[in-house]
């Protein structure tokens, strides 16, 4: 697989570094708790302890299945620094797949919280054959490592290499079972060093992360770039809008990132200003379909100095591409950027040719940020990666002229009607910049004349009205006819995952069920005589 980043970059030379050079500062702030880069150290360093007292190895696996805090950061340095392999559940699991993924991945340990959101873990777990089931914030459980010495310990540091894997973290499973995604120590500190100088962010930053620790967006560009940098963070556990806007003005929260639709709610709050947001500096957000007018009204109404749209997956450590500073609204809102520096990028055709500017095809990836496999997967791992070392990624995008990578779709996603390829994205894209539409996904459903037709689930703006013929009537000025929905459903939400994609699986099987009751409406029925 990919070769490691820095031959001398790892996770305990990082947090090294960062409690030498910001000692005193402080690291991470939670409600009215705080820990300082020297006391997250500390602490980190007395907690590996444990994980060696407790007879973890170095590749040993360990989970953690809780929302963002002060002890899921330090759980995970504390297991990576010995060497052991942190593997994050998503919060909204239920028990199949939290039991599915601790099985799969052999976990030996699992740090939770009793409840989050009105579920219990700990009656989850209890059929759950793992060595050590810790609560979260009772630590203590885990045994004191006070046997162990500090030569110990840093003897076990010591071993510790970038190509060591540092996570796996398990992929959303829409197509299939979830698969493990294994990156290491020195492409997580190089791909994330990269990514924070794109972005420009600094230890002056105080970061608000909102994006969950169990998804890339919140572990490695949240808690992970904010201690290469030496930025403070703010972990929340959900996004509660005034809460949120509270801590923004009270700790004077400079960077933001977070998916569109958390810029749309602040932008849309009643009282938005009662509270004095001019701190904010920096945001970074991404998906497909993101409207110009969003972009503009970041810079002009929340006033940030600086807005980044990216891509990425998990099997690309989560980065491909970032804008750029002073790229125009256009620009951001409909495209991801250009590649990172020492990323390639190309497009492929389906029939294997390389594609031209404007020509769409898969993307494909090559780099210090490739993935070095699917756990305990072979044959997965090549059906992804290429003897040559190309990432595919399964995603359709074009270049364009300017050398900007735009997201058109999902391959799976992609759907055909009368012979013309339609990607949703695109077409969401459009529709977005309609004045009464907040939200918009689209599906292909099938269509007996069209072979499929596009079904937009339409979530309006609030107070606003429209009827299907003026939304078709608007939509063919604004596409080609092939493009235009066929189907209009509208609904106040959009099923969204907890890290903000839209369940369009959820959407299909919605049209699926619609489809058979009305098929079951629609035939002769027998009489009986």
């Amino acid at each position: 697989m990919n070769d490691a980043a820095d031959p001398k970059r790892n996770l305990p030379i990082i947090l090294q570094q960062a409690a030498k050079q910001w000692n005193e500062k402080l690291a991470v702030v939670e409600a009215d708790r705080a820990v300082t880069f020297h006391e997250l150290n500390n602490q980190a360093r007395a907690l590996a302890k444990s994980f060696i007292a407790n007879g973890l190895q170095i590749g040993d696996r360990f989970a953690i299945w809780a929302p963002n805090s002060i002890e899921w950061q330090l759980v995970a340095i504390a297991g990576q620094l010995v060497g052991c392999v942190l593997v994050p559940l998503n919060t909204r699991y239920k028990t199949k797949e939290a039991i599915d993924i601790l099985t799969r991945s052999n976990c030996r340990i699992i740090f939770h919280v009793d409840n989050f959101l009105g579920t219990s873990y700990s009656s989850m777990l209890a059929s759950a054959n793992v060595e050590h089931i810790i609560n979260i914030n009772m630590l203590d459980d885990f045994g004191s490592g006070e046997k162990v010495t500090e030569s110990d310990l840093n003897d076990r540091i010591n071993q510790i290499t970038p190509d060591h894997i540092a996570d796996i973290l398990y992929t959303s499973g829409t197509t299939g079972a979830p698969k493990g995604v294994m990156c290491n120590h020195g492409q997580n500190i190089k791909v994330f060093e990269t990514w924070s100088d794109g972005v420009t962010l600094s230890e002056a930053d105080h970061y608000l992360i909102v994006n969950p620790y169990f998804h890339s967006f919140g572990y490695k560009a949240g808690w992970l770039a904010a201690l290469i940098r030496g930025a403070t963070v703010y972990p929340v556990q959900t996004f509660d809008l005034d809460n949120v806007l509270s801590i923004i003005a009270q700790k004077r929260i400079s960077f933001l990132p977070g998916a569109p639709t958390i810029f749309q709610s602040i932008l849309g709050h009643p009282d938005r200003e009662s509270f004095d947001l001019s701190s904010l500096r920096c945001a970074v957000t991404g998906a497909a379909s993101v409207p110009v007018q969003l972009v503009k009204d970041m810079k002009h109404t929340l006033e940030f100095e600086q807005v980044y749209t990216a891509y990425g997956l998990t099997e690309s450590t989560g980065v491909v591409s970032l804008c750029r500073p002073g790229d125009d609204f256009e620009t951001i809102a409909t495209t991801s950027g250009k590649p990172m520096d020492g990323i390639e990028v190309q497009i492929e055709k389906a029939d294997g040719t390389l594609a031209f500017a404007d020509e769409p095809g898969e993307i494909q990836v090559r780099g210090f940020n490739v993935m070095q496999g699917y756990l305990d997967d072979p044959d997965s791992t090549a059906e992804t990666i290429t003897e040559d070392g190309w990432l595919k990624t399964g995603d359709i995008g074009i270049f364009t002229k300017a050398g900007y990578l735009r997201i058109t779709d999902r391959i799976k996603d992609m759907f055909i009607s009368g012979g013309f390829n339609c990607y949703p994205a695109e077409i969401e894209n459009i529709l977005l910049n309609h004045p009464l539409i907040a939200d918009v996904s689209i599906i292909g459903t099938q269509d007996a004349r069209m072979g499929e037709v596009g079904h937009a689930f339409v979530v309006l703006q609030e107070g606003a009205t429209i009827d299907k013929p003026s939304l078709i009537t608007w939509s063919r000025e604004h596409m080609a006819n092939f493009k235009v929905p066929k189907q209009y459903t509208f609904v106040t939400t959009l099923p969204r995952n907890a890290s903000g994609k839209v369940q369009k699986f959820l959407l299909k099987s919605q049209t699926q069920r619609k489809n058979h009751d009305n098929n079951i409406r629609d035939r002769p029925r027998r009489h009986a005589t």
